[in-house]
């Protein structure tokens, strides 16, 4: 980070570093606003060719967000920028209408993946114990990365449908409620455990 310290000097738009990735935010409510942050991206071009530490064109994207967005183009050495209506950021999805929705299927889907994967690989042994240390390994962590962004809009929803799901495929189950497998499991329904 040392290295990247001055990288912000006579930036006007709000600038953010990450290890390798840097966010640039503006608020562009006119072309004024428009012509600035396009002033700003040839800046941190410069600074990236005095330093010999080039951005990657390619992987360069611009998210407009919000109804007040012109919709203008912007260039980095020469290249016009992909407009996209969301991207993948730190391993969550951020949308142009900010809404998690993208994120939290790409959630579900991870998980309940892993759960096909657990019930194809064990199936012998779907006691209790083995089922639940899988669960709770590598199915749930997926499930609540970054929580926080969307809680408690999906939580509910989102983790139940997989805990039902995974309460179903552990042995002697069959034919009680939902209710009844969280009881044997010493398990809470989502709602609850958030009380």
């Amino acid at each position: 980070m040392i290295f990247i310290n001055d990288l912000d000097e006579d930036i006007n738009s709000h600038i953010l570093k990450f290890a390798d990735d840097t966010k640039l935010l503006k608020e562009v409510r006119n072309s004024a606003d428009s012509s600035q942050l396009q002033a700003d991206l040839d800046k941190l071009v410069l600074w990236a060719q005095k330093w010999q530490m080039e951005f990657n064109v390619d992987k360069c994207k611009v998210v407009h967000v919000g109804n007040s967005d012109d919709g203008s183009t912007y260039y980095m050495e020469g290249s016009e920028l992909t407009k996209v209506s969301c991207e993948k950021d730190l391993g969550v999805w951020i949308s142009d209408d900010m809404k998690c929705s993208k994120q939290c299927m790409h959630a579900f889907n991870k998980a309940t993946g892993l759960l096909g994967m657990i019930k194809r690989t064990i199936r012998y042994i779907k006691d209790t114990r083995v089922m639940m240390s899988l669960y709770k390994t590598l199915v749930r962590p997926h499930v609540e990365y970054c929580v926080s962004a969307w809680n408690p809009h999906y939580i509910k929803d989102l983790i139940e449908k997989v805990q039902r799901r995974l309460t179903k495929m552990i042995n002697n189950m069959e034919g009680k409620t939902y209710e009844e497998r969280l009881q044997c499991l010493k398990l809470l329904t989502v709602e609850e455990e958030k009380k």
